[in-house]
């Protein structure tokens, strides 16, 4: 196992977690578990958790190959610098609430996926309680955006799907409890622990944008091999 992935990640998904709070926070809260027995609520909590992680696993699988191949391709650098100016650029956004970036097509595939969400909630059966946290792992959030910008980062299939899966693993504490206690985090304090988020993201933005402009400086911005000038052979 690659523990600075897994680290990193893992602690991505603790901080992302006081975001999810107060965007899906209503979701954990709507889950059908109440009226359970503690075993059975646990269940539930359990697999609506473990579907969110298969979603975010599939995302890693993806973007993993996606950055395997930009990485191949020898366009790691710029890639870096690119991606890190659109955190900023969101980060920005969500601090001066204005939309810069507009994307009508996320605003669809949301609504799509509540209502899918909505209808397993109304059945209230436990084992919907798995697509429900697979519909939730789809929904368009951007602190998943900026684990698939590490998953990316990672150059690997495998490092991909570990960032990813590690990602979900870390949000599941706080998102457990959430749902297990329902309502005992209030509305404030669940708005300030969302504003803590975007200080954080930003300071993952600048060591983005440092890593490619390529300074030499180990760990903060180490040289970068560009392996378009690598010759293969097959001798």
């Amino acid at each position: 196992m690659n523990w600075e992935i897994f680290i990193s990640a893992l602690f991505l998904g603790g901080i992302s977690s006081f975001h999810c709070i107060g965007m899906c926070g209503p979701i954990a809260f709507s889950l059908p578990i109440h009226h359970l027995y503690a075993p059975e609520k646990i269940a539930g909590i359990l697999l609506y958790n473990t579907g969110r992680i298969v979603s975010y696993t599939i995302l890693g699988t993806i973007f993993g190959l996606v950055g395997r191949a930009i990485y191949m391709g020898g366009f790691e650098q710029w890639f870096s610098i690119s991606l890190g100016s659109v955190i900023l650029i969101i980060v920005l956004q969500s601090i001066l609430t204005k939309k810069i970036i507009h994307l009508n097509f996320l605003n669809k595939f949301n609504k799509a996926i509540q209502l899918f969400i909505g209808t397993y909630i109304r059945e209230r059966n436990i084992w919907g309680m798995f697509l429900i946290g697979m519909a939730n792992g789809f929904l368009p959030c951007g602190m998943v955006y900026f684990a698939i910008a590490g998953a990316l980062a990672t150059s690997s299939l495998s490092g991909g799907i570990l960032f990813m899966a590690s990602y979900g693993l870390g949000t599941i504490p706080l998102m457990a409890l959430l749902s297990y206690f329902g309502f005992l985090i209030s509305l404030p304090v669940r708005n300030k622990m969302r504003s803590i988020v975007p200080y954080f993201l930003a300071c993952m933005a600048v060591l983005l944008i440092l890593r490619g402009l390529n300074l030499g400086i180990p760990y903060l911005s180490p040289q970068l091999v560009n392996n378009s000038s690598k010759v293969i052979s097959c001798h």
